[in-house]
């Protein structure tokens, strides 16, 4: 067995690889951005290298850089995790070049299966079904477009060098063509270092099921079963489970065939999974990740086999430590991906330092990159943490999974663990009847109008604040000074403060908080809006609070970074802005006509001219954040007054980029941003 290994990644991946290397008793070595400096990662190496700036371009895809590292760390063999370098055949090839083991395929496996058209060619040759459509895969846009218009829409546009999702795009009305293959052909680029795209036809409601393969590379190849993917947003898994939901009879028998029978063309040395695509009792060859995949884990829990030390042991040159008759199956397990996005909008990335996080630990596996005070930056993907339970049923996994998302506690930054415990509450998600498209046409109903913060919760939070700055301003007296708390003495029967104590805006609207004075009873009277409430909160040994009114006890998390408020409670996670109290007669009102970053990223493009006029949803600013593309919109006709940035430049979140004004209405509304259709997180 190796004696040190690079493990050539971040986040929650490279602390799972790390698990393993110490179980075997393997030195674990890792290299890290500047960004990445006090990363959890970082720390959970031996030691760890250096390899560059944030963005991954300047680091974790430096192949110079990751092989000066293992020459450093005297390492024997490298680790490429998923993504970054992983399905790249020069690095291999590279990682090889210097006398190390690279821990994954061979370079010509990672050559013919990495590509989208070459690995289409390879099936149709194994006689595994494919989709129509053709295998050349090109970076040339009118090339990309003729291929489209020869096949009827809609049509799914695939980065050929790439995976996981990022830079495919569904075109469904010819008019989009051309801007969807700007866009794909962007993000492939950024992504995976090259722009090539294929065409294939889209099939509206198929299942996504993949099968997990391992191979010698001796002519021993094996697989573990399926794994569902179907719930799935804007092509990002979102839910995994293993095995999958019900298939019809004889399916889930001719895909392992299929997968194993395309495994052993290519003598397949390491682990990797071939994906499908599922509509009926009918399925079509989709991609290879030939490589460790996001949701292993699940495949790990219900066959009991530790998927990383597959490809270690391979790769050291053993023999597969099991055969294909030892594989069992036992119950059921799902997956939950847990990102820093806001499914209330749109599911925009989140950044920002993170304040408190936890996780559940009765019988919850949690694989995760990052720790209190970790920073969520633009320069990588959005997953936090991947929670897996195991149960003896689906509906008992689910269960359980619903129960974890709700038991974690993550402030600081905005996370999906809301949407995704209620995804996994809807019936036809418990029924299997969903498919690939299912998420997405669930977001596009007109029910999902955005949500006030509850007034319980507003009032809770209005009274910790307060409370809090009390602890930070103590010369000040308890309760006694109108800077504090807005109360003053004989201020009126109610004993209420005579002012709004604090004013705390959500999505919907400003909230005046007004607070009594506490009780010898710990008891506190809470006026918001029309709602009065006494509540008394109470410090938990656990950094939590507990929150009494009207006889009920309910369980908060709460923190706060400058002016912005974060609470959990009740399975939901909310956040409020502190809004400094002279603002209060424009808190509420449309706003200036300043267009703002939505969140820290790059600028791509700047589509309008100083002094020229610009119609309401004109894209003014095209930025990149997270591998993901955001258009910045004008909400209203006007002049573009100002525009103060320029491509290349990188913004922080919030930061004014342009101006709309108006010759007869100064106060405009303010920017409105857009996604790409189909761009994603990943």
């Amino acid at each position: 067995m190796f004696r040190r290994i690079l493990i050539a990644n971040r986040g929650e991946i490279a602390c799972r690889i790390v698990r393993t290397c110490r179980r075997l008793g393997i030195a674990p070595i890792g290299v890290h951005s500047s960004a990445d400096r006090d990363a959890l990662h970082t720390a959970s190496m031996d030691s760890s290298i250096g390899v560059g700036g944030a963005s991954a371009a300047d680091s974790y895809l430096r192949i110079d850089a990751i092989l000066d590292a293992a020459r450093r760390a005297g390492a024997d063999a490298v680790h490429p995790g998923y993504g970054f370098l992983a399905e790249n055949p020069a690095f291999a090839e590279a990682v090889e070049a210097a006398g190390l083991v690279f821990i994954g395929p061979t370079p010509e496996t990672l050559r013919r299966f990495g590509h989208k058209g070459e690995a289409k060619a390879e099936a149709r040759a194994a006689g595994v079904p494919v989709l129509g459509g053709g295998e050349e895969a090109s970076a040339d846009a009118d090339v990309v477009a003729a291929r489209a218009r020869a096949l009827p829409l809609p049509v799914l546009l695939k980065p050929a060098a790439g995976g996981g999702g990022k830079g495919m795009h569904v075109v469904r009305h010819a008019g989009e063509l051309q801007a969807a293959i700007g866009t794909a052909m962007r993000e492939a680029s950024s992504a995976f270092g090259d722009a090539a795209l294929i065409v294939e036809p889209y099939v509206e409601r198929g299942r996504h099921v993949e099968v997990q393969i391992a191979g010698d590379g001796r002519g021993e190849v094996i697989h573990l079963y399926e794994r569902e993917c179907t719930l799935q947003r804007r092509h990002q898994k979102l839910i995994e489970e293993a095995p999958a939901a019900p298939l019809p009879a004889g399916l889930r028998e001719r895909l392992l065939d299929d997968a194993l029978r395309l495994a052993r063309r290519l003598d397949y040395r390491g682990v990797g999974t071939v994906e499908f695509l599922v509509a009926g009792d009918r399925h079509w060859f989709l991609e290879v990740n030939p490589r460790l995949q996001v949701e292993h884990p699940v495949t790990e829990e219900v066959t009991g086999i530790d998927i990383v030390e597959l490809m270690l042991r391979v790769a050291c040159g053993e023999r597969l430590p099991v055969r294909q008759a030892d594989v069992r199956v036992s119950g059921h397990a799902v997956e939950a991906r847990l990102c820093a996005e806001d499914a209330a909008h749109d599911f925009l990335p989140a950044t920002g330092s993170i304040e408190q996080i936890a996780f559940p630990s009765d019988g919850v596996r949690v694989e995760t990159g990052v720790r209190a005070g970790s920073v969520v930056t633009p320069h990588y993907d959005s997953l936090l943490a991947k929670l897996v339970v195991h149960a003896p049923s689906r509906d008992e996994a689910i269960d359980r999974a619903q129960s974890a998302l709700a038991a974690t506690r993550v402030l600081g930054v905005t996370t999906n663990a809301d949407f995704l415990r209620r995804l996994l509450a809807r019936p036809e998600v418990r029924d299997a009847g969903f498919h690939t498209r299912s998420i997405d046409e669930w977001l596009a109903r007109p029910e999902r109008a955005t949500q006030a913060v509850p007034l319980d919760i507003v009032a809770a939070a209005g009274l910790w604040w307060m409370l809090d700055e009390r602890a930070r301003a103590s010369d000040c007296g308890a309760w006694s000074g109108a800077d504090v708390t807005g109360w003053q003495l004989q201020a009126g029967d109610d004993a209420l403060s005579a002012v709004p104590a604090v004013l705390l805006r959500d999505a919907a609207s400003v909230h005046e908080v007004y607070l009594g004075i506490p009780g010898p009873d710990g008891f506190t009277t809470v006026l918001v809006g029309a709602q009065r409430l006494r509540l008394a909160l109470r410090a938990q040994a656990d950094g939590g609070w507990q929150c009494e009114h009207g006889g009920e006890l309910q369980t908060l998390a709460l923190a706060r970074r400058g002016t912005s408020l974060f609470v959990q409670g009740g399975g939901a996670s909310h956040q409020l802005e502190v809004v400094p109290y002279l603002a209060r007669a424009t808190a509420g009102s449309a706003g200036s006509g300043e267009l703002r970053a939505p969140m820290m990223g790059t600028i791509l493009a700047t589509h309008a001219e100083v002094g020229r006029p610009v119609r309401a949803g004109d894209v003014v600013v095209t930025m990149e954040s997270m591998k993901m593309e955001l258009k910045i919109c004008a909400e209203h006709d006007g002049v573009l007054a100002s525009l103060s940035v320029s491509p290349g430049q990188t913004v922080e979140r919030g930061r004014v980029v342009a101006g709309v004004g108006a010759e007869t209405d100064p106060g405009v509304p303010g920017p409105r941003t857009e996604r790409e259709p189909g761009a994603q997180t990943s």
